[in-house]
């Protein structure tokens, strides 16, 4: 098995939380899901494009501290508390990813709930082959 590595960001771990922000195993880094949180009061920011914008930049942030960026991405999985929003999502989400020559594939779903009661939440797998 491949070794594992643990990987924080700048915004470091939920305290006692059981779970680490993304392993590198291999070739691959697997992000835990990113909520858009406010930095002082660690809760969901009010504007779902706000929460959209903070997830991926968590997701940025952990890309960054295990050497690669957006373009390492192959899959996202994104997480709705309401479909109604999935447009919105897709003008936000889409903007970060616009210039890639290969966008990562994803999967979208509505769920009942997500922590903290945030809006969305994004999860990432990337490839790094030559680190």
């Amino acid at each position: 098995m491949a070794t594992q590595i643990a990987v924080h960001g700048s915004s470091g771990s939920v305290a006692g939380a059981p779970y680490t922000p993304a392993v590198r195993a291999g070739d691959f880094l697997f992000v835990s899901g990113q909520l858009g949180l406010d930095k002082e009061t660690k809760k969901p920011h009010a504007e779902f494009a706000q929460q959209v914008e903070g997830a991926i930049a968590g997701l940025k942030g952990l890309l960054e501290a295990a050497g690669g960026s957006l373009e390492n991405v192959v899959k996202t999985t994104v997480f709705l508390a309401d479909l109604g929003q999935f447009a919105a999502l897709n003008e936000i989400y889409g903007k970060h990813f616009a210039d890639l020559p290969v966008k990562p594939a994803r999967s979208t779903f509505q769920v009942a709930a997500l922590p903290l009661g945030a809006a969305v939440e994004i999860e990432a797998v990337a490839y790094f082959p030559d680190l």
